[in-house]
């Protein structure tokens, strides 16, 4: 993407202003998504237009101007280019996601991590997926594999859109959509209960894995997100580890893999950690 970018901007930017651009974004069903620095906010229209005239099937270019913020994962987004319509179907391994770009989270670039995990998948397991979105890891293992997946997650609207895309993937035997905090629902309802669960919150995943290993059975998988500032890949793996050290120190575990998911920053990596929990 990030070649791209700088191809689509070339006529309009120069090399000065590319440079400082961040050089990814992501384009999700038919919208764009960008974060363009402040000190070019006066060309946010140029750049979003000539993304709209350059890249097919994109009919909205938004700014994120926010953070991803809380357990809601909401981030503020302004419309620079095309239809201000944040409502789109993404596409991905087959199946189908309506979403509102505004209202909820969500990443195309965990797409090769959501097949990764599929394929680990075994027929006729139990899956909790603790911060479940719009239900895209959960459907999409759900298409694949006749298994049951608890589908959690916090925000409403991501609940509202779970709920629609088992209907439209027809997975409604296997994805059961839950709203609530992960937390509470585990301990009210799915102790004891799950031989794998995910947990693609990077941001909170430490704080909620004690409620993680509760839904476990007496063995199973937690798929564990985090983020890790280093210098370099191999070194933020090492750091992956030493934290499941730190974090895991009342548990019997073996770390099966991990590798990193995507850079995230100047130094900062998202990693994804493959532990096999013995209770």
């Amino acid at each position: 993407m990030g070649s791209l970018l700088k191809c689509v901007l070339k006529p309009v930017l120069n090399d000065e202003e590319i440079a400082k651009l961040y050089s990814a974004f992501d384009i999700i069903g038919e919208i764009a998504i960008i974060r363009i620095p402040e000190e070019l906010y006066d060309k946010k229209e140029i750049i979003g237009n000539a993304i709209l005239n350059n890249i097919k099937h994109v009919r909205s270019v938004y700014m994120q101007s926010s953070p991803v913020k809380d357990l809601y994962r909401i981030r503020e987004l302004e419309c620079i280019a095309g239809v201000d319509n944040p409502i789109t179907i993404y596409k991905e391994h087959g199946c189908k996601f309506k979403l509102n770009v505004k209202s909820v989270y969500f990443s195309p670039r965990l797409s090769n991590e959501r097949k990764r995990i599929t394929d680990l998948v075994n027929n006729n397991e139990t899956i909790i997926n603790m911060f479940a979105g719009v239900g895209t890891f959960s459907i999409i293992i759900a298409k694949q594999k006749v298994c049951k997946v608890y589908s959690i997650d916090i925000n409403e609207e991501a609940y509202k859109y779970t709920v629609e895309n088992v209907k439209l993937n027809k997975v409604g035997d296997r994805v059961i959509p839950l709203l609530g905090n992960a937390r509470d629902v585990i301990r009210a309802n799915l102790i004891n209960v799950a031989d794998r669960v995910l947990m693609p919150l990077p941001e909170y995943a430490k704080e909620y894995i004690n409620d993680a290993i509760l839904a476990l059975k007496d063995h199973g998988i937690i798929h564990y997100f985090t983020h890790i500032h280093a210098d370099n890949k191999l070194d933020a793996i090492n750091r992956s580890k030493e934290e499941m050290i730190n974090i895991m120190q009342d548990y019997k575990y073996r770390v099966i893999n991990a590798k990193v998911v995507r850079a995230v920053g100047p130094r900062l990596y998202q990693l994804v950690l493959d532990v096999e929990v013995y209770k």
